[in-house]
């Protein structure tokens, strides 16, 4: 029974650590919003074809130049990754339940990758919008599961802020993108920024593979799984030495067991997906990141492009890059620092979402507002540091209202929910509204006063009866046994395993 137990228990990472994988965790999140924020820029995004009333025509340049896009159509090249997303993130998330978690984000990245270049090799506008959509894809898998992974093995008195660190790297990525993309594309060519991405995800897409993969709490070991399954091959085996048409007989019935499992798995996810949706914390909280994300989602897209516009930026791309990486890096790290400060409870997140939404709304609102260039430089750079101090605390609900093993599903329908309803339609109704209106300052004006909602969305939340569940035991009984009942990082468990194997 021992050798047994020790031939289905998950291999110990050799080297890996709690640090290292927040550290490895960060650098993708880091290099994934990049890209999007590189496809925003300047330098890569562009500007269209366009002819004076006098007669004079200036070429376009980057992707809106080189196949002519209308806004609309610029839009719908950031609305495709987030298709591509929302489809995705729910299916990887299902998956988790059955395949390792691990090997998952590695298929991911590859997808990504793969993608990524074939945006850099796109000849219309077709064909990169297929190539964002896939882009989309590749990044489902990581965004489902990256935060379950470092939920569990951050220290119990800084998980928020840690997932500050983790999430603190969303506006940091969107500025270096705005950079990045501009220096590559005015000094190269914007194909050259996709290449590049490539390049940098590379090693992390073959280390999802190569690496021993992790256990999240709340899922029994993917490897006792494959072990079980061996062991049922291996008697198949024997049983065809000795009885050939009985084999036979299995594999004609294997089509129908397969049917049989994919409609177990489906059933399973719907069952989740109610308990998610009967949950007035997670719907309240998730309602609120809609409304929050469909403005920040306009912002980071068209944000350059306006302020070009609005106050004649010559290097829009330089300028909203170094506002976004500073404030948001401070600023996200500085939301989950004060939660945990505030004792980290749902009902206290909830306090600190709606505090610093509503802040975040008057000082960008203010902004809008004055003709000249330096205060509103001021005046947004304080409402960005309240803005994205929203990020770990909105998390934290998401993965602290349900229980451990709903926590993949509650981060990918969050995701599909505030791309498919905010950012995935706010960016091309924003070109919309902009082609109609012909006035970015207007346009910014009725975009951001969208964010007061949002913040009495959250304070709604205040109210209603929470409860932590990190801690409470999975229903699948075959998991009791290999999540714990403790709070000790999962990573940090090898020593303590090795302990009480020893005689």
């Amino acid at each position: 029974m021992a050798s047994s137990s020790t031939a289905l228990s998950p291999p110990k990472p050799s080297w890996i650590t709690p640090e290292r994988l927040l550290a490895i965790f960060c650098v993708i999140n880091l290099i994934n919003y990049v890209d999007r924020g590189a496809i925003a820029s300047n330098g890569v995004n562009g500007s269209r074809r366009s002819c004076s009333k006098s007669g004079t025509c200036t070429s376009g340049r980057g992707i809106q130049g080189d196949f002519n896009l209308s806004n609309f159509e610029d839009g719908v090249l950031s609305s495709a990754f987030m298709v591509g997303l929302l489809v995705a993130c729910p299916i990887f998330a299902s998956l988790a339940k059955s395949v390792n978690p691990f090997r998952l984000i590695g298929v991911g990245l590859s997808v990504w990758t793969v993608a990524v270049v074939g945006c850099g090799f796109s000849i219309n506008f077709w064909s990169i919008t297929v190539c964002r959509m896939l882009v989309g894809v590749g990044e489902a898998s990581f965004i489902s599961l990256a935060a379950p992974f470092i939920d569990d093995n951050a220290p119990p008195a800084k998980k928020t802020l840690w997932l500050g660190m983790f999430y603190m790297f969303i506006p940091a990525g969107y500025a270096a993108g705005y950079v990045y993309g501009g220096l590559v594309g005015d000094h190269f060519s914007w194909r050259y920024a996709f290449f590049g991405e490539a390049v940098l995800m590379l090693p992390f897409a073959v280390l999802g593979f190569v690496m021993k993969p992790l256990q999240l709490k709340g899922f029994a070991p993917a490897e006792s799984t494959e072990a079980l399954t061996s062991i049922e091959t291996t008697s198949l085996e024997v049983q065809a030495d000795t009885d050939v048409s009985v084999v036979k007989g299995s594999m004609k019935s294997s089509k129908s067991k397969c049917a049989f499992v994919d409609l177990k798995q489906f059933s399973r996810f719907m069952k989740d997906l109610k308990v998610l949706l009967l949950d007035k914390v997670y719907v309240v909280n998730v309602i609120g990141y809609i409304v929050y994300n469909f403005v920040l989602g306009a912002y980071s897209y068209w944000g350059p492009k306006a302020g070009y516009s609005i106050y004649n930026m010559s290097n829009a791309d330089l300028i909203f890059g170094g506002i976004t990486i500073v404030c948001g890096i401070v600023g996200t790290l500085a939301g989950g620092y004060v939660l945990d400060l505030i004792n980290s409870t749902i009902s206290n997140a909830f306090k600190l979402l709606s505090a610093v939404t509503f802040a975040g709304a008057i000082f960008c609102f203010s902004a809008f507002c004055f003709k000249s260039m330096y205060p509103f430089l001021a005046l947004f750079a304080i409402g960005e540091l309240f803005v994205f101090a929203t990020q770990a605390p909105v998390n934290f609900i998401c993965l602290h209202c349900v229980k451990p093993s709903l926590r993949p599903i509650s981060m990918a329908i969050s995701t599909v929910a505030i791309h498919l309803f905010g950012d995935v339609p706010s960016s091309p109704l924003v070109g919309v509204l902009q082609d109609q209106t012909n006035n970015w300052r207007k346009t910014a004006l009725i975009l951001t006063f969208i964010l007061f909602p949002a913040a009495v969305i959250w304070f709604i939340g205040i109210f209603l009866h929470s409860v932590d569940r990190f801690d409470e035991a999975s229903e699948h009984p075959e998991v009791t046994t290999t999540d714990g009942s403790d709070t000790t990082p999962l990573l940090d468990r090898k020593a303590a395993g090795t302990t009480e194997t020893e005689p």
